[in-house]
């Protein structure tokens, strides 16, 4: 049995992961674990441990802060983005994936051009915009924008999935008696599940961190989500860097669980998308 030979490129190859890994991971664990210390022992030791560990950050920011009508709005922005993202993503997808007709390539590039617009350049025209049709301070004008911007990417990404499944596939549930909608329910989207999965985590990460948006179109308190709730927690307390911390970590801690157990579904979408 052959082995195959050692060479330096691997141990190059992961100790370059480990370090992008370490920078990735460090100011996270370190937003965390500051969470669990007090102010005067940060300022003496910024990068010491807990000595003693402090659980009075977490318990006041879940007991005397706006955390959960944050978290909230934050769930509701977020969840309706998705739904709205995979719903319309997929619809599109399926029609420039398994149907044939005059612009389909074209329209199909329209789409992907969208990923080179940024969304900052389009802020004050979606203001104005959102403002005149009177939906600012609502949970649309927050969800309707980042519906808009995330579907290139779902698109790109779903489009080589649903190629990929075999005409053959959908000749025999036609013989069947199954329509075009009954083989996407049934047979497309069961074997679309990597695709979806990964197009779903990005919008919901991207919706749930998102600043910019929120911080223009809700100038209602009551909508604020958690993005906006530590920038608020942070001008509050401005001295109060443990408790700042600990707002923090919990502000990210359900992307961040979220983003973790759906990882290998993520991979496997990306490289389905990458291979098609």
């Amino acid at each position: 049995m052959s082995r195959r030979p050692i060479t330096w490129a691997s141990p190059v190859t992961y100790a370059l992961a480990l370090a992008v890994a370490a920078v990735s991971i460090a100011p996270v664990v370190y937003v965390i674990v500051g969470g669990f210390r007090t102010t005067p022992q940060i300022v003496a030791d910024p990068a010491g441990l807990p000595d003693p560990w402090v659980w009075d950050n977490y318990r006041r920011v879940l007991t005397q802060s706006d955390f959960w009508g944050q978290a909230f709005n934050s769930a509701v922005v977020a969840i309706g983005t998705t739904l709205l993202v995979l719903a319309l993503g997929v619809s599109a997808a399926y029609v420039l994936a398994r149907y044939t007709f005059r612009g389909r390539e074209a329209l199909f590039t329209f789409f992907t051009l969208g990923l080179l617009f940024p969304a900052g350049a389009a802020i004050l025209p979606l203001y104005l915009m959102l403002r005149d049709l009177n939906l600012t301070n609502s949970y649309w004008a927050v969800i309707l924008p980042q519906v808009a911007f995330s579907l290139p990417i779902t698109i790109v990404i779903l489009r080589p999935f649903l190629t990929a499944i075999p005409r053959e596939l959908e000749d025999a549930a036609a013989i069947d008696g199954t329509g075009r909608l009954g083989f996407l329910w049934r047979i497309t989207l069961p074997l679309s599940k990597p695709a979806l999965v990964t197009v779903g985590v990005l919008a919901f990460v991207a919706s749930w961190n998102a600043f910019l948006l929120p911080l223009l179109v809700l100038s209602d308190v009551n909508l604020h989500t958690l993005p906006l709730g530590v920038q608020n927690f942070s001008s509050q307390y401005t001295s109060d860097t443990a408790g700042i911390l600990a707002f923090t970590s919990l502000a990210m801690l359900p992307a961040l669980l979220f983003f973790t157990f759906a990882e290998k579904q993520i991979v496997g979408g990306l490289q389905g998308a990458v291979k098609g």
